[in-house]
C-alpha cells in the first residue's frame, strides 16, 4: 500500500507514539491526516505537522475516543475535505495499574481488582481501537459497493490498513491484568478482521512496542524504569517514539507483513 496520497487517522496524537505516526506519516507523504486526542496537546501536534516541508492537510480533534458520535463526526469531516480515510492507527490508550488481588495487612480481608477500572481500560483499549477501524472499513466497503465493486482482487492495490497497538505486556505482566488482556486482545481482533475484510481489500497488523520514551512510561519514575526495565532490555535503554512511528508505516506499506510485528528492544520480562 502506498502511504503517499493516503488520507490517515491517528487517535491518542497529542503525545507520543500518536505524534510520532503522525510525524512519521507526513514524511511518507500522506494526503491528509486526522489528529484526535481527548487533550488539546493534539492542536501542538498539528502545529508541528504543518510546519514540515510538503506539508499534507491536517485536522485536529479534541473529544474521546469512545463516543461513538464524535467518531463518526471525524470521519465525516475527513471525507468532506478529502477522499476516504484508508489509514487508522488507534494509538490512544490508558494504564490502570494494580495488582489483581490484594490482602490489607490491618484487617486481612482480600480486595479485587475495580471492575470499573477493568471496564475503562477494555473500552478505550480494547472496543475503541477496533471501532475506530471498523468505521473506516465500513465506509470503504460501502463505497466499493457504489462504484457495483464486488470482492476485492489483488490488481486494485490494497484498499486500507488499520494497525494496532499492542503491547510487551500483551505477554502478561504483573499489575498489568487490564491493560495486558487488552492489548492481547487485538491480537485476536486483528486476525479476525482480517480474515473478514480482505474481502473488500482492507488489511490489519499489531506492532507491539516495548517499554517507550512516552509520557505514559515516564509516569512510572526514573528509579523503576533503572530497576525494572532497563537491566530486561537487550537494548538498555528506552525505545523512542520515532522507532516505533517507522515500524506501523512499514507494516502499512509492506502488505506482506501481516499478524505482529514486535519492536521490544529485546525485552524479556522477569518471572
Amino acid at each position: 500500500m502506498e502511504l503517499a496520497g493516503a488520507s490517515a487517522v491517528i487517535t491518542g496524537a497529542g503525545s507520543g507514539i500518536g505524534r510520532a505516526v503522525a510525524l512519521e506519516l507526513a514524511q511518507q507523504k500522506v494526503k491528509a491526516i486526522g489528529l484526535v486526542d481527548l487533550s488539546p496537546t493534539v492542536n501542538e501536534t498539528a502545529a508541528m505537522t504543518k510546519d514540515m516541508a510538503g506539508a499534507p492537510q491536517v485536522f485536529a480533534f479534541v473529544g474521546n475516543t469512545i463516543e461513538p458520535e464524535f467518531r463518526r463526526s471525524v470521519f465525516d469531516e475527513m471525507e468532506k475535505n478529502n477522499a476516504l480515510v484508508n489509514v487508522v492507527v488507534p494509538a490512544a490508550g490508558i494504564t490502570r495499574d494494580a495488582l489483581a488481588v490484594t490482602i490489607d495487612k490491618a484487617t486481612g480481608k482480600a480486595q479485587i481488582y475495580k471492575e470499573e477500572s477493568f471496564r475503562l481500560v477494555l473500552e478505550v483499549n480494547l472496543m475503541a481501537p477496533v471501532y475506530w477501524c471498523l468505521e473506516m472499513v465500513a465506509r470503504i466497503a460501502a463505497n466499493r459497493m457504489k462504484k457495483g465493486l464486488g470482492r476485492w482482487q489483488p490488481a486494485e492495490g490494497v484498499q486500507g490498513t488499520g494497525v494496532f497497538i499492542g503491547s510487551v505486556s500483551s505477554q502478561g505482566n504483573k499489575g498489568q491484568l487490564a491493560y495486558a488482556a487488552t492489548k492481547a486482545g487485538l491480537e485476536g481482533a486483528a486476525r479476525s478482521l482480517m480474515k473478514e475484510t480482505m474481502f473488500h481489500g482492507v488489511r490489519f497488523g499489531v506492532v507491539h512496542p516495548g517499554f517507550t520514551d512516552t509520557p505514559m512510561v515516564r509516569v512510572l519514575g526514573q528509579e523503576y524504569i533503572d530497576s525494572k526495565v532497563l537491566p530486561f532490555t537487550q537494548l538498555r535503554r528506552l525505545i523512542r517514539p520515532d522507532e516505533i512511528a517507522k515500524a506501523i508505516c512499514f507494516m502499512i506499506s509492506n502488505s506482506a507483513v501481516t499478524k505482529e510485528l514486535w519492536v521490544d528492544g529485546g525485552w524479556h520480562p522477569s518471572a
